[in-house]
């Protein structure tokens, strides 16, 4: 980077708004935040889900395609809330 481009980018830093940066800067912060908060409890839930689906297919084997059909309903409705709480978080940041 040549010394003319390297001033040019400090001018432009210097120009900017820090009040708008630091709302932006917060914003971002708040997204990926809420997004990391919101996939704590799915995780514990497809854990939880799993684990339940071990212990009944060793105690009744015979029944592993029926439980297997509900252990994917439940994965897939569990792993919905994660979807959820990104897409409310960027609407949250977007119109904000």
């Amino acid at each position: 980077m040549d010394v003319g481009t390297l001033n040019h980018v400090v001018s432009l830093a210097q120009a900017a708004d820090p009040e708008a940066y630091g709302r932006k800067a917060g914003k971002a912060i708040a997204l990926g935040v809420g997004a990391g908060v919101g996939t704590i409890g799915p995780g514990i839930g497809v854990g939880y889900i799993f684990g339940k689906v071990i212990e009944s297919v060793t105690r009744q084997p015979e029944m592993r395609d029926e439980i297997t059909s509900i252990q994917w309903l439940g994965f897939a409705l569990t792993e919905a809330i994660v979807f959820y709480a990104f897409i409310f978080g960027l609407i949250a940041f977007f119109l904000s």
